[in-house]
């Protein structure tokens, strides 16, 4: 913790290249998680020669070393070197207009390497709650629950359904990434990037006992340091509907598209296919 706490204090472009530096060790060193990312990123994307997919490997565990100091800023940075961080925003229209209507709202967006920071990044725009799943490590969980609540208006744990409901009736922001497979009961198969994916429905349940507006929430980082780029998207009208299949189908549609804008800086090394359909051979 006190190595992160360091990292968070250097500057922007000093953390950045930190970033690279281990993103560079990250490509050249054995990890048992190059090969969930090739396993990935073949599935994915048939259309690219072996060399193409090679090349996106590289480029994502390059870009876990950025994730790795994104975090530690996330966490850790102060106030006002989050405010000095080169950002855009899009889309904050949506969110006032959902607002008016007295709805609250769900922020869904997907695990993006730099999913921590931009989640503190638009939280200087708006209030924001998240979910989160609880850490093994105690050390861990109490500093980083703790940094979150400094900058969000709360943090749910995954099985807090009715606290999560109550807060999105109130008229609540909630960001919110079910693209991970959880193993869960409450999870369907749809397609993500064309292949059945075990995704959980969440979405569909917290839009209709909340109330709320489905909103996604696009960001990514820009090359060199030219910081983050947030888009607020168009609410997904119709969610939630009768056909919770349909609508969780909607959301996976919506992220795929969200990492083919930026597809180095998706989570490749996550086994999103761990779950297979029955009959199905494993992935991974």
């Amino acid at each position: 913790m006190g190595c992160i706490w360091l990292i968070a204090r250097l500057s922007y472009p000093a953390l950045m290249r930190v970033g690279h530096w281990l993103g560079a060790l990250a490509m050249r060193i054995d990890s048992a998680r190059r090969p969930v990312a090739e396993a990935n990123i073949a599935l994915c994307f048939p259309e690219l020669d072996a060399d193409q997919q090679a090349a996106l490997v590289d480029a994502h565990l390059r870009d876990i070393g950025l994730m790795l100091v994104e975090f530690a800023l996330g966490w850790m940075g102060r106030d006002e070197a989050i405010a000095r961080l080169p950002l855009s925003i899009e889309g904050l229209e949506h969110l006032e207009q959902a607002r008016a209507a007295g709805k609250g709202v769900l922020l869904v967006g997907g695990h993006f390497s730099h999913l921590e920071l931009c989640a503190r990044l638009v939280s200087q725009r708006i209030r924001i709650a998240g979910m989160y799943r609880r850490m093994d490590s105690t050390v861990f969980e109490w500093v980083v629950l703790r940094s979150r609540l400094h900058y969000a208006d709360a943090m749910f744990e995954k099985d807090d359904i009715r606290g999560t409901v109550k807060y999105l009736r109130g008229g609540g922001t909630l960001w919110y990434a079910p693209d991970q497979d959880m193993r869960s009961k409450d999870s369907v198969f749809v397609p993500f990037f064309g292949v059945p994916a075990a995704t959980i429905t969440a979405t569909h349940h917290l839009a209709r006992m909340g109330n709320a507006v489905v909103i996604p929430f696009f960001h990514r980082r820009l090359p060199g340091n030219g910081g983050y780029a947030l888009r607020l998207g168009a609410p997904l009208l119709g969610i939630p509907s009768d056909d919770v299949l349909e609508d969780t189908a909607r959301v996976n549609a919506c992220i795929e598209q969200m990492a083919r804008e930026a597809p180095e800086q998706y989570l490749w090394v996550h086994k999103r296919f761990k779950t297979r359909p029955e009959g199905k051979p494993s992935v991974y």
